[in-house]
């Protein structure tokens, strides 16, 4: 299954964020993976991989190894979108994330919070430049195989400091820190949730606009932020 080695591998979850993505790149002709499409380009004078990993935390862990194991990417970029707490977050703000947890584990026989910590990745971000590509906030993401509860967001602040939630980050941090592999997590807030309200839900025209917005950001500024993560080698 092995293929050429790649510089980096950019992996986009959702599919509405990979419709997104391909109309800036007309001229490519994806082909498939046993997880979705894939196409390979060369940015930033680096071979680039884009795969559509898919949704949820399983097909995002498993469409991470695959990308690993067939390209042997030298770094791991997440692009995408999540939905952001309301007050903690605006709508549109860019999460670079520095520790992603998984926070749907329910462990009753043990300690709780133990589990919680086996799943969780604390980036070191010492490499970035003083300047950087884009705007962004330094946050903590919390992955779940659900859309956010309205009545979780305040323990998920409180307990963890997070700013907002999406399904894969946690899965594909954890899938790379057991690889040894750089890892960069980008995500867009599409929508915001607070305790009683939800922008998105039920609208799901909404969330694919948000998510074309966000895309077109992430692939404005993808050749610095490819740049600045080759020079941190």
């Amino acid at each position: 299954m092995a293929s050429e080695k790649v510089d980096c591998c950019v992996l986009i979850s959702a599919g509405a964020e990979w419709r997104a993505l391909l109309k800036h790149f007309p001229s490519t002709t994806p082909s498939q993976t046993p997880y979705g499409d894939t196409f390979q380009i060369v940015i930033a004078r680096q071979t680039v991989q884009f795969l559509h990993g898919g949704w949820g935390k399983v097909a995002a862990a498993g469409s991470t190894q695959y990308a690993i194991d067939r390209w042997s990417p030298g770094r791991i970029i997440n692009l995408g979108s999540c939905g952001g707490f309301a007050g903690e977050v605006e709508r549109g703000a860019v999460i670079l994330a520095e520790k992603t947890l998984i926070y749907d584990i329910i462990e009753q026989m043990s300690d709780p919070e133990a589990a919680i910590e086996r799943y969780t990745v604390r980036f070191n971000l010492d490499w970035l430049p003083t300047t950087l590509p884009q705007p962004v906030l330094r946050k903590t993401l919390v992955s779940a195989d659900r859309d956010i509860l309205p009545e979780d967001i305040p323990s998920l602040i409180e307990k963890y400091g997070a700013a907002a939630a999406d399904w894969e980050s946690g899965a594909i941090a954890w899938v790379a820190k057991k690889n040894n592999l750089p890892c960069l997590i980008l995500r867009g807030v599409s929508d915001l949730v607070d305790t009683t309200d939800a922008e998105a839900y039920g609208d799901y025209a909404f969330f694919e606009e948000q998510c074309r917005e966000i895309i077109d950001g992430f692939v404005r500024y993808l050749p610095a932020w490819l740049e600045a993560f080759k020079q941190a080698e």
